[in-house]
């Protein structure tokens, strides 16, 4: 089996491809659930998730956010942690690769030249009808793939979606997957308790069960998903090069619907690539998770932030954030481009100095 997790960035393990021609693309989008209290970290409180995701790619794209005083923060027992953002605009800023960015249905929009997938937000999936169009945002997401694949020759596609890890839990259980304590979260009390209890509410309310809507994924996103899985999964289906999604446990969600969606899915050219604090997460598995689905790669990689001086960034260590906006993918393209671990912690730090 493939998707068990290797770490990358080790010296003299990697194939340096300075000649390649990667993208970035971060897709963004909101779900009401990040409003549900505790359920996520990925901002410094409730109301604060649904500037998440522009805050994040207007970081990366302008250097800050514009849409908040300051950038989405995780704060846990007094200390605030940054983005990952800034992890991923340090590797791509050094490996000098392009980044874009895709609407999937962020609730505020970013002050940034965006490609128009769907335009709105999930709802809480305690609801049931968690998204409204999920065909479409597929269908969107599979056009903007297959015309991304002509102008390079690999997709890193990144997200953020607040929540995410719940909304993927849904999609998981109700395809029949067992992601029950298995997917990773953005504080270090991972709220397992609380995501089951949200998607099994969502479930009851639209009338199903775990595993009812195995052979129709579409179905469960609408239920109890966000609209970045259809998105991402439908831009993967159309890409014409290697995908490697850039993220953490809500991106086995994402290959779940592309099973289902694409009978025919080369697996050989989809990895995923995540951080090192999602491959050492002990609340979650995103090997176990992954064997259930599909034989497909998994990379992680360390940014080795223990050597930091920076007390946000060091908390990553500790469970706070983990992964997001395509950090560890965003790394993994950098390396492949010959950059270093440490050119990327150092410039992480320095961006955390200017914007802090």
């Amino acid at each position: 089996m493939k998707n068990i997790i290797r770490h990358f960035g080790s010296p003299g393990e990697l194939p340096i491809l300075e000649d390649s021609n990667p993208l970035f693309l971060c897709v963004i989008a909101s779900t009401r659930t990040s409003n549900i209290p505790g359920i996520t970290g990925a901002g410094a409180t409730p109301e604060l998730t649904d500037y998440t995701p522009a805050a994040d790619v207007e970081l990366i794209v302008h250097g800050k956010a514009l849409c908040l005083p300051d950038i989405p923060q995780t704060v846990v027992e007094g200390t605030a942690s940054p983005t990952p953002a800034v992890i991923t605009k340090a590797a791509l800023e050094l490996a000098d690769i392009p980044f874009l960015t895709a609407d999937a249905g962020a609730a505020v929009k970013p002050n940034v030249t965006f490609f128009d997938i769907n335009h709105k937000p999930g709802e809480n999936i305690r609801s049931g009808k968690a998204v409204l169009n999920p065909e479409q945002i597929f269908k969107r997401g599979k056009f903007l793939g297959k015309m991304l694949s002509q102008f390079n020759d690999h997709l890193f596609i990144g997200e953020s979606t607040p929540a995410g890890t719940t909304t993927a839990l849904g999609v998981l259980t109700a395809m029949g997957y067992d992601g029950n304590r298995k997917v990773s979260g953005s504080m270090p009390e991972n709220p397992h308790d609380l995501k089951l209890e949200v998607v099994s509410d969502g479930l009851k309310a639209a009338g199903f069960e775990a595993g009812d809507l195995a052979r129709d994924p579409l179905k469960a996103v609408e239920v109890v998903g966000d609209p970045m899985i259809p998105a991402v999964a439908g831009i993967a289906a159309g890409s014409q090069v290697p995908v490697t999604l850039a993220g953490g446990t809500q991106m086995t969600a994402v290959c779940a619907v592309i099973k289902e969606m694409d009978k025919d899915f080369d697996w050989e050219e989809l990895s995923i690539a995540t951080t090192i604090f999602v491959a050492r997460d002990e609340t979650s598995d995103i090997n176990y998770i992954s064997r259930q689905i599909a034989d497909y790669s998994i990379f992680a990689v360390d940014p080795q932030f223990e050597k930091c001086g920076n007390a946000g960034l060091k908390n990553y260590l500790n469970g706070s954030v983990k992964e997001g906006v395509g950090a560890g993918g965003a790394m993994m393209a950098a390396l492949l481009k010959g950059v270093g671990v440490d050119e990327i912690r150092i410039k992480t730090e320095e961006f955390c100095a200017e914007i802090f």
